[in-house]
């Protein structure tokens, strides 16, 4: 493993249990529409992609132009159920308090569900001023254009960056940008039990605790005072 200057978490699987919420929403919504999709469906087409590339595959598979409406209604009805129902994930909070190094976040959520959703776990205080979103960059994941920017904005190269993910698109994104890359994949969307990555998104490391974490990488741990 080279040396970590930058770990880059993830938010929605990483950072909060949001993907099941995510993926039950859109079924929902979509379903009003007479669009008939499935939970697997969302895991391989959406998980980890920005809204506007959901938008142009279900515009491709089919035939639907979503309207302004859509987003707005269904991003208020996401934000209501994760009022309700949203959950930090177990051990991320003390594991990014005892990180030996900087952190930041690069996720393809908007900007207000980022903000709003790090806000409800109680990491916004802690992650706002470093969280990036793929509205700040022309392509989203699986192009490494986020990671490269984020890389850039905290000064750091790619090769001593660390990059904490759980989708596939994510893991291609990171690859991508020529970092190192480490899959979570201990949200309730994917578990231990998740199939091996395609030989085109493997990550360095597989992981599904964040108790896992110094031990993988005991040299990312702050001695303390």
């Amino acid at each position: 493993m080279q040396p970590v200057d930058l770990v880059i978490f993830d938010c929605d699987g990483v950072l909060i249990d949001s993907e099941l919420i995510s993926a039950e929403m859109l079924v929902q919504e979509l379903a009003k529409l007479g669009v008939d999709i499935d939970l697997p469906y969302v895991a391989r087409h959406f998980l980890g992609r920005s809204y506007p590339t959901v938008m142009q595959t279900i515009r491709e598979d089919f035939g639907l132009d979503l309207s302004p409406d859509f987003e707005a209604q269904y991003r208020n009805r996401l934000l209501d159920a994760f009022e309700r129902r949203l959950s930090i994930m177990p051990g991320v909070a003390q594991t990014i308090a005892d990180l030996a190094v900087p952190c930041c976040v690069a996720t393809s959520s908007s900007p207000r569900r980022v903000q709003l959703s790090l806000r409800i776990v109680g990491l916004w205080d802690r992650l706002g001023p470093v969280t990036f979103t793929s509205s700040l960059v022309p392509r989203g994941k699986p192009a490494p254009d986020l990671f490269l920017h984020v890389a850039e904005r905290m000064g750091v190269s790619p090769a001593q960056c660390l990059v904490i993910e759980d989708s596939l698109s994510g893991v291609q994104a990171g690859l991508a940008a020529g970092m190192q890359v480490w899959r979570f994949v201990g949200g309730s969307h994917l578990g231990p039990g998740a199939p091996d990555e395609p030989e085109h998104a493997r990550p360095h490391r597989r992981f599904a605790s964040f108790e896992e974490f110094f031990q993988i990488a005991p040299e990312l741990r702050t001695k303390g005072p």
